[in-house]
């Protein structure tokens, strides 16, 4: 593969929770890849405090306010790392839960210039493989509806999205390199 310009190395899975995103990153990263973990599951798993405000069934500004900090240190660091690196979730998606939690729109210095690969990949709703957990308490029509927000909200940010078919992971991981290299060359 061609390298990569130094945004274009960022790559960004995201897409319906429960759809398939850590365990495509962990293909990946069996591939030998860089990986970044979702910043909001993180975040949960270290919160003590069941009534804190990082924690987003008690509110969704505050949890999307500690995920925004979380993923721009992430940003940081996977700068220094060479060759592409693959995130689950990240800046974008904090940016879309504060806006859609304050309806207010993302600020200018966080969205310029375009910080990681145009294309963008989602996986879609699959409620055959939705589980809810500890860390993921929403419903599936919640997880849906976030996905529509992100498949709206994604593209209004200057990035195409790529949505992944249902399949299996190791397929699911070749469709994005292949999408990736596809785009290199145009």
């Amino acid at each position: 593969m061609t390298p990569f310009p130094e945004r274009d190395r960022l790559v960004v899975l995201s897409g319906c929770s429960g759809g398939g995103k850590s365990s495509i990153l962990e293909e990946l990263a069996r591939r030998g890849y860089a990986t970044v973990e979702e910043p909001g599951r993180r975040i949960v798993q270290a919160e003590t405090d069941p009534a804190s405000i990082r924690l987003p069934w008690n509110s969704l500004a505050g949890f999307s306010q500690a995920a925004i900090e979380l993923a721009l240190d992430d940003y940081q660091r996977a700068l220094d790392t060479p060759g592409l690196v693959f995130f689950d979730r990240g800046l974008i998606d904090a940016l879309l839960a504060l806006q859609h939690a304050t309806a207010q729109p993302p600020a200018d210095d966080f969205l310029s210039p375009r910080r990681y690969h145009r294309l963008v990949f989602l996986t879609p709703p699959w409620e055959q493989i939705y589980v809810a957990d500890a860390e993921r308490r929403h419903a599936f029509a919640e997880a849906t509806r976030e996905y529509e927000r992100l498949v709206e909200g994604y593209p209004t940010l200057g990035y195409d999205v790529s949505i992944l078919p249902r399949t299996d992971i190791a397929t699911r991981a070749d469709i994005v390199l292949e999408r990736l290299a596809a785009a290199t060359q145009e």
